[in-house]
């Protein structure tokens, strides 16, 4: 902390004044009596999003089919507008953003279109193994393997020996050295495919370098970002990526199942995606309804089907916001909230807890990993006194400060509401696992 004596309410105040995204609070709809700290897994309503969403309505109830032409933004380019607009939050170049289905089923369609691209495959008649391997890391966000590996078996490759797990040292991060090293071991690596933030301990991977690594050792570079964009000021054109996915409904706030988006580097703008469809079609013959596919010139080619207006439009809205705020500033804000945020747990709470996620903000996300051995219990308690947080296995608190509506005072409730818990061993009180949503 800028003054280690400062350890007092009083100074968190004195943060929260000098703030100058603290106005951006205001636009958000923030539940009534209740610390919310899960932005990473959902982020909070801003009344714009709600106003893209009721135009779309009125547009629908009004216009009917016209509003594809008629609608203000019109229906039919409103993916591309919104893209265009994502475009420089994730330094991407014009063209190199789609906003478009979910991050699942980009995955599915990014890493299957450059598999179909490199020699090897499909593998099913190669007795000589020479398909190529996707090289992931054992502490991703499962759904990215699911999809990798189906895509692999999809083309007769054996995901066994195929998918190559970058293991962890710590259980906590994973290293740009053993990323290089499993390179350096394998000559199959076709393509490498990490997340920019660990989703469990939010450390942030060196994008640029691990992508540098993947090209020197011949292979593409690919990357989930569900868990930075909107929250890290990214350089994807500059580090050299050549994919990426992300969600829109973690620090983007675009609402629930919210469309997701890609980027393509503008060099793989010839490949043929892996799951066409019409909406991927070039939009100036579109509606000749031809029997064959011509693939838009741009990203837009690996959209899908229709765009969901009523999952499209928050995006919108909340994006008139997050422009307003600059994500340089949301990166600064983000940086110094999680700063205090680990401050706070080494100086408040017992010898039992542990942040899990690395110190340096340069190799930091957008939320903390509080570490604790009843974290399940640690979790439930908290939710029960107006603390809404989520639990990730084995022992781990996710704590997210989100910039646009988080405050100083927000992140100090939290960390005494944590500590008065455990003092009184509140948590003993709950199960030590239980099922649903967390």
């Amino acid at each position: 902390m800028d003054d280690p004596d400062a350890v007092d309410r009083a100074d968190a105040e004195r943060r929260d004044a000098a703030d100058p995204l603290a106005g951006f609070r205001d636009r958000f709809a923030t539940p009534d009596g209740e610390r919310y700290m899960d932005g990473n897994s959902l982020g909070l309503a801003p009344a714009a999003a709600e106003a893209s969403v009721e135009r779309v309505v009125d547009e629908w109830r009004d216009l009917a089919i016209r509003g594809w032409e008629a609608a203000d933004p019109d229906w039919f380019s409103y993916a591309e507008q919104l893209s265009d607009r994502l475009a420089p939050l994730v330094g991407a170049r014009e063209g190199e953003v789609a906003v478009a289905n979910s991050t699942t089923v980009n995955v599915h369609t990014l890493v299957g279109s450059f598999l179909d691209q490199l020699p090897g495959t499909p593998a099913g008649s190669d007795p000589a193994g020479e398909a190529p391997a996707v090289v992931v890391n054992e502490l991703d966000f499962p759904t990215d393997h699911y999809a990798v590996r189906a895509q692999l078996r999809q083309r007769g490759i054996d995901p066994e020996g195929k998918l190559a797990v970058v293991e962890s040292r710590d259980g906590r991060t994973v290293r740009a050295a053993d990323v290089e090293a499993t390179l350096d071991e394998r000559d199959d690596a076709g393509i490498v495919f990490m997340p920019s933030v660990l989703y469990r301990s939010g450390q942030l991977l060196d994008v640029e370098r691990i992508a540098a690594a993947a090209h020197e050792a011949g292979a593409l570079a690919g990357f989930d970002c569900a868990h930075s964009v909107g929250v890290v000021d990214h350089d994807l054109h500059g580090a050299g990526v050549d994919f990426a996915v992300w969600c829109s409904y973690k620090y983007l706030n675009a609402g629930p199942g919210a469309t997701a988006g890609l980027y393509v580097h503008e060099r793989h703008h010839d490949v043929t995606p892996a799951l066409a469809g019409w909406w991927g079609h070039e939009k100036a013959t579109q509606f000749e309804m031809r029997g064959e596919y011509t693939p838009a010139a741009d990203a837009g080619r690996w959209q899908v089907g229709t765009p969901p207006l009523l999952s499209t439009a928050p995006l919108s809205g909340a994006l008139d916001v997050l422009e307003e705020a600059g994500v340089d500033r949301v990166r600064r804000k983000s940086v110094a909230l999680t700063d205090y945020l680990i401050d706070l747990v080494d100086e408040r709470l017992p010898d039992a807890f542990a942040v899990g996620t690395p110190r340096d903000p340069d190799r930091r996300g957008g939320h903390v990993a509080v570490e604790h051995p009843d974290g399940y219990r640690l979790s439930e308690a908290l939710r029960d006194r107006g603390v809404v947080v989520d639990f990730r296995p084995p022992n781990v608190v996710r704590v997210c400060p989100s910039p646009l509506y988080t405050r100083f005072v927000d992140v100090w409730d939290v960390v005494e509401t944590v500590r008065k818990v455990v003092e009184t061993d509140a948590h003993l009180d709950y199960e030590t696992r239980g099922g649903g949503v967390t």
